[in-house]
């Protein structure tokens, strides 16, 4: 039986992310093993999202992550480099506009205060100050809008994984294309993970970035993870319309929009009630006809003779209690890491979650950004930490 000294469930963006920065640790010199059964990674959250990053959340935590995502993307050719070769995952540092109408305004401002206590660079505008800034823009509904001046955007989200995927191979980390069946527990550790063909590999340590996956891999070792696939499909359109400096704009009822290339890309979260669990990728167009469209139209009038020209469907893991990040071990299992329940927000968070995995294996403890309020805790407490902005 091989053994290593950590086993990570998951080579998407977080599993690669953590197996960079744990090869990188100066402080580890183990072993490390990557499991991903879709080598092509075609049907992760990673590469079907829209790989956007922001610092507009409500809770401090979410924000610094996406503040040293920031950072990191933004220095990504030198952090990621092999043999010279810088990768580019084409940053486009646009923003991102949450509109509110006036039944929104009193969260917004909130948000707003907490975001510039932790250093975020984002703008209360008025309606007048958006119709200047946006010409294009119908705001006779809107009370304010927050825009995130610097820090914001989005990525080449292969480009992303890829990057983090060869630096970690080059720095002597084992992916294997193999799909994990459960893990084998004794006492309060994980002794041998088994894949599908019934081989077992002996860990030190394991960490659970399966993505949707990981209920049925937590439910392997006895733990209730909760956490479940909800699709999310986006559609990409073509409009006549010239946006001239167009964020990823976020309208009250939801619906959200960023230019893409020649066009536009599109989508909106159900209310929990019309969102159940689902693992199939079928695209549910009806949701352009009856939804995304009248309100686009709406809020950007050029967009009415807008054609959608294709459209995909992705799934987030979703975490039940608060739509935060479940992350760290549990009570009962020393030596299982959890790094799940991203709710969308995976492939921004993804550097801070790999680095704080990395300082839990090596030291124990988190020693750079204290993550601990996202823990397990809250959870077994049933004491949900609000995250108000999921997008």
């Amino acid at each position: 039986m091989e053994n290593f000294d950590v086993v990570i469930c998951g080579g998407a963006v977080v599993g690669s992310a953590a197996a960079y920065f744990l090869s990188a640790h100066p402080g580890f010199t183990g072993s490390v093993l990557v499991l991903e059964a879709d080598t092509t990674y075609q049907s992760c959250a990673t590469t079907r999202s829209l790989a956007s990053i922001r610092h507009q959340f409500s809770t401090p935590g979410n924000i610094r992550m996406s503040q040293f995502g920031t950072d990191f993307i933004r220095d990504v050719g030198v952090h990621l480099a092999v043999d010279g070769e810088a990768p580019d995952v084409g940053f486009v540092e646009a923003g991102y506009l949450f509109l509110a109408s006036s039944g929104g305004l009193g969260a917004l401002h909130a948000n707003h205060d907490v975001q510039r206590q932790c250093g975020v660079d984002v703008a209360l505008l008025s309606p007048d100050a958006l119709t200047q800034r946006f010409p294009w823009l119908h705001t006779e509904d809107l009370a304010a809008g927050s825009l995130g001046l610097s820090g914001e955007g989005w990525i080449d989200a292969h480009s992303l994984l890829a990057a983090f995927r060869r630096k970690a191979i080059a720095q002597g980390v084992t992916y294997r294309a193999a799909r994990v069946a459960g893990l084998r527990r004794q006492g309060e550790r994980i002794a041998t993970v088994t894949l599908q063909d019934g081989t077992e590999v002996g860990c030190a340590a394991v960490i659970n970035a399966a993505g949707t996956g990981a209920t049925a891999l937590a439910a392997s070792a006895g733990i209730t993870l909760p956490v479940q696939s909800r699709k999310r499909c986006v559609f990409f359109f073509h409009s006549p319309a010239q946006l001239a400096a167009c964020p990823l704009v976020i309208d009250p009822g939801g619906v959200y929009f960023r230019p893409e290339g020649s066009g536009f890309l599109c989508g909106v979260a159900l209310p929990e009630e019309q969102d159940p669990e689902c693992f199939d990728f079928d695209v549910q167009h009806d949701l352009f006809d009856d939804i995304l469209w009248p309100a686009l139209a709406h809020r950007v009038p050029g967009f009415e003779a807008l054609r959608v020209a294709h459209a995909w469907a992705g799934h987030y893991d979703v975490n039940l209690l608060d739509h935060n990040l479940i992350l760290g071990p549990h009570p009962s299992l020393t030596n299982l890491l959890f790094a799940n329940g991203f709710s969308g927000h995976g492939l921004q968070q993804s550097p801070a979650v790999g680095r704080a995995l990395a300082e839990l294996v090596v030291h124990g403890r988190y020693e750079t950004l204290d993550l601990s309020a996202f823990g397990w805790q809250r959870v077994i407490a049933q004491q949900p930490m609000r995250e108000i902005n999921v997008v």
